[in-house]
């Protein structure tokens, strides 16, 4: 008899693939799942990274750039 697959353990984080205004990428950014879900979904995931990012700008002390575009990381 064979094995099933086992199903993959759902995280607590989505993944997502960030576009900057200047065309440089992010890839597979963690927001938490917590946070996302009903009307506003994936906008609230623009707010975390865009806080993820706050904080990355203001420890390398340069100005932060601006997010053109977000779209979920394939799985």
């Amino acid at each position: 008899m064979a094995r099933k697959k086992s199903k993959p353990v759902e995280s607590g984080y989505a993944l997502f693939d960030v576009l900057y205004e200047d065309d440089s990428r992010s890839s597979n950014r963690r927001v938490p799942r917590s946070l996302l879900g009903g009307l506003d979904g994936d906008e609230l995931a623009r707010k975390a990274i865009e806080e993820q990012d706050n904080a990355i700008a203001q420890k390398a002390g340069r100005p932060r750039i601006l997010i053109k575009k977000i779209t979920r990381s394939p799985t």
